[in-house]
Order: C-alpha cells, then structure tokens, then sequence
C-alpha cells in the first residue's frame, strides 16, 4: 500500500507541468530557428525596399515624361514635381504629379535625388542606411535606362544595366 501511495504521488507530480530542463531546451530551439530566419527576413525586407526603389525611379520617369509635355522642360527638382505646398493649384514649381513623401526625397529607406543636366536630368537612388535598408545604388537618366552599383558609391551613367 505504501508503495502504491508513492507511485501515485510520484506520477502525480509529473503531470502538474514540464521541468525546468524541458522549458529550456524548447526555449533553446526557438531561439535556433530565430538565429537561422531572422537573417533571411532581413535580406528579403532588403530586396523588397531595392525593387520599390526602382519602382519610384519608373514613376520619376513618368512623372518627368508628364511634366515636359506639359511645361516644355524637364523638371529640376523633385519638389517640382510633388504637391503645391499650400494646397494651390499644380503649376512649374509643384506640379502634383508625385506623392509628397517621394517628392520630399526619401521613402521606404531609401534617399531620390534629382538633377537637371544638359540634356535632361540624372536621378540617384541611394539607400539610407547601406546593408540596413539596402546593398545596391540606383541611377537613372532621360533615356530611361536603370543602372545599379552594388556598393556604398552611388551608381552612375557608366555603371552596369539592370536587368
């Protein structure tokens, strides 16, 4: 009968939770898988913001496209070619043909910058906070043509075509 009694307070025991041991090792192996997926989110999130780079330099291009048929000349900045400040009417100066956050000069980790040149106009794509927001420059012109430099030195007109 002790015996029996002893048995069952053991068992008893058992089945009131897991041991600290059991607690760890499970804690042990999400931390494992976080080591192995966080890096992988990070580079995916990295390669979405790159391909919404190149998106908002397509849409630099149409806006620029829409502002010389309009106005007669390439714009010479983004500001001319985001909202009117005050809420007036689109004219040269604020155009209203971008969203104010890519005409402000950086959205989604990356910073715009326009140029007006001889011949038309140069935009950089740079990112914000290289290998954070991303690991490859952008650089664009009026001939439409995208180029990328994987490195912090910005892309210019003689580095190679994205593809």
């Amino acid at each position: 009968m002790c015996l029996a009694r002893s048995l069952r307070t053991s068992l008893g025991r058992r089945r009131r939770g897991f041991s600290l041991v059991e607690l760890l090792i499970v804690i042990a192996i999400i931390l494992i898988i976080a080591a192995i997926a966080v890096p992988k989110l990070n580079r995916t999130r990295m390669q979405a913001q790159e391909m919404a780079a190149v998106r908002h330099i397509i849409a630099i291009h149409q806006a620029q496209t829409q502002y010389y048929s309009t106005y007669g000349r390439f714009a010479a900045s983004l500001a001319e070619l985001g909202p009117p400040s005050g809420g007036g009417a689109p004219g040269p100066n604020a155009a209203d043909l971008l969203p104010a956050d890519l005409a402000s000069g950086e959205k989604q980790g990356y910073k715009y910058i326009l140029a007006a040149s001889p011949t038309g106009y140069t935009i950089n794509a740079n990112p914000v906070a290289f290998n954070n927001t991303g690991t490859r420059t952008f650089y664009s012109d009026q001939t439409l043509v995208v180029r990328q430099n994987y490195g912090e030195q910005p892309a210019t007109a003689s580095s190679p075509e994205l593809k």
